[in-house]
């Protein structure tokens, strides 16, 4: 709770108000809440900004960025954060509906912040796959400016300006990669700002993360599901991830609603939806786990869409009421934020 002050100047009876002090605060917005590669409506790619500061400085004393998919960088603009202030990139998993933003962004920073500091991108080890291919963060980052290099317009640019790394934007990206496990690790810390990561599935490497810091903590799931990747299982949810959440203010998920399930008529293929977390199923986790606030991003479908790319949507569309319904079925009585571009949830202390 704010406090105010007042103080009484006797000798000529004028009531005069204190200076407020600032609260700390951390403040949530989701960059992108596009499910999946489609776009719909304009919707910006998968990505979530966290910060944490004080009310006189808009919480901008630590920025950091949860995926970054397409748009991300005109996403912060309307932010008002310059990607040369972010501190860190998060990754959950290098898929391209949650990464190909981080290009934009590593070519903005090179042209304007080649002096640095260095962007931590933090993301899993290399992970190999069932099938035998490698999912590398690291690689991804440390060719984020091939393209730009073969097409010459590196070279066009440093004869611009030789103050530019010469390398391009990779020489200004600073990978920091873990092994994620089912036991939360610290990965990435600035002051009183502690950014841990637990192992959860999607695809091989994907990590799920939680921010912790003096205004609160919040956790971001990704496209985390159950280990078990078709029922019989007591939950579509992340066991992991539901650790992960425990007591924590907030909660930002992507989300699958059940009307896309293999018992309705949209077609929608079933290997797809079971390795997804249902609304329900999220609602079910936060009651359990504590958590205050539930966001939901990367709706699959989309509010309003009468398709889910070539699978109709029963009813020709889903609302927010829709979204909130099937989470209250799950038994969470608590805030929910169904995703829409830009919407932000802040807390303070």
């Amino acid at each position: 709770m704010k406090k105010l002050f007042a103080t009484l100047a006797t000798t000529t009876l004028v009531t005069m108000a204190a200076p407020a002090f600032a609260e700390q605060c951390l403040e949530v917005t989701l960059t992108g809440t596009q499910g999946g590669p489609p776009v719909f409506m304009g919707q910006a790619g998968a990505g979530t900004l966290v910060r944490f500061g004080d009310t006189e400085n808009g919480c901008s004393d630590v920025l950091l960025q949860f995926d970054a998919g397409r748009g991300t960088t005109q996403q912060l603009s309307k932010a008002r954060v310059p990607v040369g202030r972010l501190n860190a990139v998060f990754f959950t998993h290098i898929h391209s509906d949650h990464s190909e933003g981080l290009i934009d962004m590593a070519q903005l920073r090179w042209h304007f912040n080649s002096a640095g500091p260095k962007l931590d991108v933090v993301c899993s080890n290399d992970a190999k796959s069932p099938a035998g291919h490698i999912l590398s963060c690291a690689n991804f980052v440390g060719s984020i400016g091939d393209a730009l290099i073969s097409s010459g317009e590196m070279a066009q640019r440093l004869v611009e300006n030789p103050k530019r790394l010469a390398g391009g934007p990779a020489d200004l990206m600073n990978a920091v990669t873990f092994d994620p496990t089912n036991d939360p690790q610290v990965v990435w810390q600035k002051d009183d700002v502690t950014v841990s990561a637990v192992r959860s599935t999607h695809v091989p490497g994907h990590a799920s993360y939680r921010v912790d810091t003096p205004a609160g903590s919040v956790v971001i799931g990704g496209d985390a599901g159950n280990d078990a990747r078709k029922p019989p299982r007591a939950t579509s949810t992340s066991d992991q991830v539901e650790t992960l959440s425990k007591n924590a203010d907030i909660l930002v998920h992507s989300v699958i609603h059940p009307v896309m399930g293999p018992d309705g008529s949209t077609g929608f293929p079933p290997p797809i939806y079971f390795r997804q977390s249902t609304a329900t199923d999220l609602g079910s986790l936060s009651d359990r786990a504590g958590v205050g606030h539930l966001m939901l991003t990367h709706l699959i479908p989309p509010m309003g869409a009468a398709r889910q790319v070539p699978y109709p949507i029963d009813g020709g569309g889903l609302s927010k009421t829709d979204y909130v319904g099937a989470v209250r079925e799950g038994g969470f009585s608590g805030g929910v934020t169904v995703g829409t571009d830009m919407a932000t949830y802040r807390i303070t202390k």
